[in-house]
């Protein structure tokens, strides 16, 4: 288990085996680059500046499924990707759900996000629809 405060990862390509990493508290964003760390299955990203500005949250998924195949638990709780009523009046469970399923359908592998397990339900729903998925809600008149 590797606990980094940083700013760059660079030195993360000499720890090829590893298979947890938390990176919470690090004013990370979706520029976020890491090494091919083959056996991480454990990976938190809490509490950074991860979002779903344009397409920059659908790379850093992309770029998550392969260089992190084995990944199986992931937490995004505290970004703004992560639509969240605990971080954000204006988001609701509804938005949550439509996340999940965005990011399921990116990282086919995980079998937690966040503080929850995935379920059959949720798997299906992300294949069929989870490419559509982004969180945009209209802002009330």
């Amino acid at each position: 288990v590797a606990f980094l405060v940083c700013r760059s990862l660079e030195g993360l390509k000499t720890f090829s085996y590893l298979e947890e990493l938390i990176l919470d508290n690090n004013l990370l964003g979706n520029d976020l680059l890491l090494p091919r760390l083959p056996h991480l299955h454990t990976l938190t990203l809490n509490k950074n500046q991860i979002s779903f500005q344009r397409n920059t949250c659908k790379i850093l998924l992309d770029h998550l499924a392969e260089v992190v195949p084995s990944l199986q638990y992931l937490s995004l709780l505290g970004n703004m990707a992560c639509p969240n009523e605990l971080v954000c009046k204006e988001k609701d469970e509804d938005d949550y759900q439509r996340y999940r399923y965005f990011v399921l359908h990116k990282l086919t592998n995980l079998k937690f996000l966040d503080t929850r397990k995935v379920t059959r339900r949720e798997r299906e729903e992300a294949l069929v629809r989870g490419a559509f998925m982004k969180v945009v809600k209209p802002k009330a008149a």
